[in-house]
């Protein structure tokens, strides 16, 4: 497990009685405490006309993370491509790559990130899912080396290495990120079903490229974990209520921990909801070091990435120490 790198994917959840602007505060601290722990890197997810997540300005708020940190990468997790044109994007992450030097990633996802409806209101066309990887060779044309000959040019933007990450929660862009030989980050973390089958189809296609010789998989999953395994399946019931929200359509904020989640949902939420939270690690730093230890040598993934959907937020800060003392030792 030292080999394996660790990092986190921050959605800026809102919980209930908080606010958008405490859960950014949030964010920071989180980013800040991370970076002291030894974390790889921190990613913020792009998430639209969600009432319950405040990271929808993914790339304002990269900006305040890198600002407000020294060393510790920060990017998204990801960018959601069809939502965006590609020079607009290669303008930014070469602004915030100029800004912060070595330490910003371009993760890609292909799905809006939303409803349909809001995708529309985002002006983006559904061809845009489509139009994927042009739209990422569209954008690494911009990043590549200063040509003035060029009748568009992304500045900033041209000949910095900003590395991009191919994000994926179906097989789908397994084939591309192999194909483009791009490192893969895998959404476990909501949609594990085709996990296995993801990966394996990306090492197997990997082509190697300028930026990436060999296949690189990081793994998106949740995390609880406290000094007791009481404690930690305590403080994990608010991601189980979180999603009761998500499979209803009547998404909530993240609700206060409830004592026993098994009293709170039905049998049928209690079916889908383990279903889309297989790879989930809950526990004492013991049980969640032998699940992992046991998830890792099965898998071979290059990079774990946590999640943690906890109410309480000095509860989160100690559940991410918990988690970096199994990396590090």
């Amino acid at each position: 497990m030292e080999n394996t790198k660790f990092s986190i994917l921050e959605l800026a959840v809102i919980t209930e009685n908080g606010s958008a602007a405490t859960s950014l505060k949030n964010a920071l601290e989180l980013a800040q405490h991370a970076e002291k722990l030894g974390y790889t890197r921190f990613w913020l997810a792009e998430h639209h006309n969600a009432s319950s997540i405040a990271s929808s300005a993914t790339v304002v708020l990269i900006g305040y993370i890198a600002g407000g940190t020294k060393k510790i990468r920060v990017g998204s997790g990801g960018i959601m491509l069809p939502n965006h044109v590609p020079l607009i994007v290669a303008e930014q992450f070469g602004t915030l790559e100029t800004l912060y030097p070595g330490r910003i990633d371009l993760g890609l996802g292909r799905a809006p990130g939303t409803d349909r409806i809001t995708a529309r209101a985002l002006r983006r066309e559904e061809a845009a899912i489509l139009s994927f990887k042009d739209n990422i060779e569209e954008l690494q044309h911009y990043f590549a080396p200063k040509d003035v000959t060029k009748a568009v040019r992304a500045i900033p933007g041209e000949g910095l290495e900003v590395p991009v990450y191919i994000l994926g929660s179906s097989t789908d862009s397994a084939h591309l990120a192999a194909k483009l030989g791009l490192p893969y980050a895998f959404a476990a973390h909501f949609a594990p079903r085709q996990f296995e089958a993801a990966i394996d189809i990306y090492r197997n296609e990997f082509k190697p490229s300028k930026q990436l010789q060999e296949p690189y998989v990081i793994a998106c999953v949740n995390a609880a974990v406290a000094d007791t395994q009481q404690e930690a399946e305590f403080i994990a019931s608010s991601a189980f209520l979180m999603f009761r929200g998500v499979i209803s359509g009547r998404p909530v904020p993240l609700m206060p921990p409830v004592a026993n989640i098994n009293e709170v949902l039905n049998e049928y939420e209690k079916t889908v909801i383990a279903q889309m939270l297989s790879m989930t690690f809950i526990g004492d730093k013991s049980s969640v070091q032998s699940q992992l230890d046991t998830f890792i040598k099965r898998s071979g993934v290059d990079e774990v990435m946590f999640t943690a959907h906890i109410y309480d937020h000095a509860a989160r800060l100690r559940s991410y120490e918990l988690l970096s003392e199994i990396f590090t030792g």
